[in-house]
């Protein structure tokens, strides 16, 4: 009886591992070999590049963001960007703001001592700044901080008048694509949050060292939305760390990738028809799921004969 066990068993595997293999040729079907989803990513590198190389101070920052930067090109995909001012860079520590040109650079500092893990207020310690950032301002306990929904209508009504609120984000039409468009308009700081220092501890086997060393480099953003539950709700702002997320997507092999894709079609399929209060999952659970699968080495070799093995221990994670 044993014996006809351990004979059920290795068939089963073979055959899971046959399929796994099918499902990953009709995956690079519908979402890209290696070499397409490199060739996206590398050609909007190089685009966001250029552009940044001939920013002049005082002028926005605006990076595509979302599945399209991570290489995917789903059909009913929208175009996800962030928008920043480059002139308004956010510090930890008032102490930062020698590291900067204060009569080009109008520093603006975190203050989070009210604020739940991953929410901060900003304060604005120059009384000088963007007209966009001046209009938002409120005052507390009489400093001048920016409040993320005075920021986040201002933004939306004036820089985007044909645009809605929705989340952190402006939502809306493209004019010069027809394409649905999200816009966050947020702020940069070109350092790690002190708060997340513990997560460098973790990267034992991935990611590699120096995509670690990179993202930490690259510092975190901010988005206009506070906590629900939070003591300033209406003016604090969000911890954003989706450019670090991109780092994390590119460092993945392209099984884990495709694996990634495949719970994006999982959560689509699984949102079919609700409404959006229905909605109890989304991309942003898929994505979390699959960089905590990675981490804890759940599956020993991400390859396409193990793509639905992987696919499985991220559903029982989820």
């Amino acid at each position: 009886m044993m014996y006809t066990q351990v004979i059920t068993f290795l068939f089963s595997e073979m055959a899971l591992q046959t399929m796994s293999e099918s499902v990953y040729l009709g995956l690079c079907l519908q979402i890209g070999t290696t070499q397409q989803v490199a060739f996206r990513r590398d050609l909007r590198d190089i685009k966001e590049f250029l552009m940044h190389k001939v920013k002049r101070l005082n002028q926005s920052v605006t990076v595509l963001s979302g599945s399209r930067r991570e290489g995917f090109r789903f059909m009913d995909s929208d175009f996800d960007i962030m928008i920043w001012p480059n002139n308004h860079p956010v510090l930890w520590d008032f102490s930062q703001a020698t590291l900067y040109n204060t009569h080009r650079y109008c520093p603006i500092v975190c203050d989070n001592l009210e604020s739940p893990p991953g929410f901060t207020l900003l304060w604005l310690p120059f009384l000088r700044a963007d007209i966009y950032v001046i209009l938002s301002c409120v005052r507390i306990n009489g400093a001048l901080y920016i409040s993320s929904a005075m920021y986040r209508d201002n933004t939306c009504t004036l820089a985007c008048p044909d645009f809605t609120v929705h989340g952190p984000c402006s939502s809306g039409r493209d004019v010069a694509s027809g394409t649905e468009c999200d816009g966050a308009y947020c702020f940069a700081s070109d350092f790690w949050p002190p708060s997340a220092s513990s997560w460098k501890d973790r990267c034992h086997s991935w990611p590699p060292t120096y995509v670690v060393d990179d993202i930490i480099r690259s510092g975190c953003h901010f988005v206009a939305i506070g906590h629900k539950l939070g003591k300033h709700a209406e003016n604090e702002w969000r911890i954003s760390f989706s450019q670090a997320e991109q780092q994390l997507v590119y460092a993945m092999n392209h099984t884990q990738f495709l694996t990634y894709g495949l719970l994006k079609f999982f959560v689509k399929e699984f949102n079919k028809g609700k409404s959006e209060e229905e909605k109890l999952l989304c991309s942003y659970h898929m994505k979390t799921t699959i960089f905590w699968a990675i981490q804890q080495n759940t599956i020993a070799h991400w390859c396409p004969q193990n793509l639905l093995a992987g696919f499985w221990v991220c559903f029982k994670l989820l």
